[in-house]
Protein backbone atom coordinates (compact mmCIF):
# COMPACT_ATOMS: atom_id res chain seq x y z
CA UNK A 1 0.00 0.00 0.00
CA UNK A 2 1.15 3.71 -0.88
CA UNK A 3 2.21 5.72 2.18
CA UNK A 4 1.10 9.19 2.46
CA UNK A 5 2.75 11.84 5.28
CA UNK A 6 0.66 14.66 6.38
CA UNK A 7 2.80 17.67 7.58
CA UNK A 8 0.49 20.62 8.90
CA UNK A 9 0.48 22.45 12.43
CA UNK A 10 -3.50 22.05 12.68
CA UNK A 11 -4.97 18.64 14.06
CA UNK A 12 -7.83 19.80 12.04
CA UNK A 13 -6.33 19.72 8.82
CA UNK A 14 -4.40 17.23 9.60
CA UNK A 15 -7.95 15.05 10.34
CA UNK A 16 -9.75 16.57 6.89
CA UNK A 17 -6.48 15.61 5.18
CA UNK A 18 -6.24 12.10 6.71
CA UNK A 19 -10.19 11.56 5.84
CA UNK A 20 -9.65 12.21 2.17
CA UNK A 21 -6.53 10.36 1.43
CA UNK A 22 -7.27 7.27 3.43
CA UNK A 23 -10.14 6.93 1.25
CA UNK A 24 -8.23 7.36 -1.86
CA UNK A 25 -6.15 4.07 -0.56
CA UNK A 26 -3.19 5.31 1.05
CA UNK A 27 -1.81 4.53 4.52
CA UNK A 28 -1.32 7.99 6.61
CA UNK A 29 0.90 9.26 8.67
CA UNK A 30 1.01 12.51 10.41
CA UNK A 31 3.72 15.08 11.76
CA UNK A 32 2.94 17.72 12.94
CA UNK A 33 5.93 20.15 12.49
CA UNK A 34 8.82 20.30 10.13
CA UNK A 35 10.96 18.71 12.59
CA UNK A 36 9.23 15.78 12.67
CA UNK A 37 8.23 15.30 9.04
CA UNK A 38 12.14 15.12 8.68
CA UNK A 39 12.47 12.53 10.99
CA UNK A 40 9.81 10.00 9.97
CA UNK A 41 11.35 11.21 6.41
CA UNK A 42 14.54 9.16 7.71
CA UNK A 43 12.71 6.32 9.18
CA UNK A 44 10.31 5.63 6.10
CA UNK A 45 10.37 7.89 3.05
CA UNK A 46 6.66 8.13 1.73
CA UNK A 47 5.12 7.70 -1.49
CA UNK A 48 3.64 11.75 -1.16
CA UNK A 49 3.92 14.29 1.28
CA UNK A 50 1.12 16.79 2.00
CA UNK A 51 3.56 19.60 3.12
CA UNK A 52 2.05 22.89 4.80
CA UNK A 53 3.64 25.95 4.09
CA UNK A 54 3.83 28.20 7.42
CA UNK A 55 4.48 25.87 10.78
CA UNK A 56 6.76 26.53 13.72
CA UNK A 57 10.54 25.00 13.93
CA UNK A 58 10.71 24.53 10.06
CA UNK A 59 8.47 26.14 7.78
CA UNK A 60 7.70 24.06 4.76
CA UNK A 61 10.33 25.08 2.54
CA UNK A 62 12.96 24.54 4.74
CA UNK A 63 11.28 21.02 4.89
CA UNK A 64 11.04 20.41 1.69
CA UNK A 65 15.00 20.83 0.98
CA UNK A 66 15.53 18.87 3.72
CA UNK A 67 13.85 16.17 2.87
CA UNK A 68 15.39 16.36 -0.91
CA UNK A 69 18.57 15.99 0.59
CA UNK A 70 17.85 12.88 2.07
CA UNK A 71 18.93 9.10 0.60
CA UNK A 72 15.57 8.58 -1.76
CA UNK A 73 14.60 12.02 -0.74
CA UNK A 74 13.85 12.71 -4.40
CA UNK A 75 11.66 10.06 -4.38
CA UNK A 76 8.39 11.37 -2.53
CA UNK A 77 5.97 13.53 -4.39
CA UNK A 78 5.22 16.68 -2.49
CA UNK A 79 1.76 18.62 -2.84
CA UNK A 80 2.89 21.55 -1.13
CA UNK A 81 -0.40 23.23 0.78
CA UNK A 82 -0.61 26.94 1.33
CA UNK A 83 -3.50 29.41 2.20
CA UNK A 84 -1.11 31.81 0.54
CA UNK A 85 -2.03 32.57 -3.40
CA UNK A 86 1.33 34.99 -3.90
CA UNK A 87 2.43 33.81 -6.63
CA UNK A 88 6.40 34.37 -5.91
CA UNK A 89 5.83 31.57 -3.23
CA UNK A 90 4.48 29.18 -4.67
CA UNK A 91 7.30 29.47 -7.60
CA UNK A 92 9.58 29.39 -4.57
CA UNK A 93 8.31 25.84 -3.33
CA UNK A 94 8.18 24.50 -7.24
CA UNK A 95 11.51 25.52 -7.78
CA UNK A 96 13.09 23.80 -4.16
CA UNK A 97 11.38 20.66 -5.72
CA UNK A 98 7.59 20.74 -4.54
CA UNK A 99 5.89 18.74 -7.53
CA UNK A 100 2.66 19.96 -6.84
CA UNK A 101 0.74 23.18 -4.70
CA UNK A 102 -2.70 22.71 -3.08
CA UNK A 103 -4.62 25.67 -1.92
CA UNK A 104 -6.26 25.74 1.52
CA UNK A 105 -9.58 24.83 2.17
CA UNK A 106 -9.18 22.04 -0.18
CA UNK A 107 -11.75 18.96 -0.63
CA UNK A 108 -11.56 15.50 -1.80
CA UNK A 109 -11.96 16.66 -5.51
CA UNK A 110 -8.84 19.23 -5.44
CA UNK A 111 -6.81 16.27 -3.84
CA UNK A 112 -7.52 13.76 -6.75
CA UNK A 113 -7.03 16.29 -8.84
CA UNK A 114 -3.67 17.08 -7.67
CA UNK A 115 -2.88 13.28 -7.02
CA UNK A 116 -3.62 12.53 -10.53
CA UNK A 117 -1.27 15.19 -12.02
CA UNK A 118 1.56 13.70 -10.10
CA UNK A 119 0.69 10.37 -11.17
CA UNK A 120 -0.25 9.41 -7.62
CA UNK A 121 -4.41 9.13 -8.66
Amino acid sequence: MRTFLIVDDSAVIRKVARRIIEGLGFRVAEAEDGREAVEQCRSHMPDAVLLDWNMPHMDGYDVLRALRRLPEGDHPKVLFCTIENDVASIARALQAGADEYIMKPFDKDIMTAKLQAVGLA
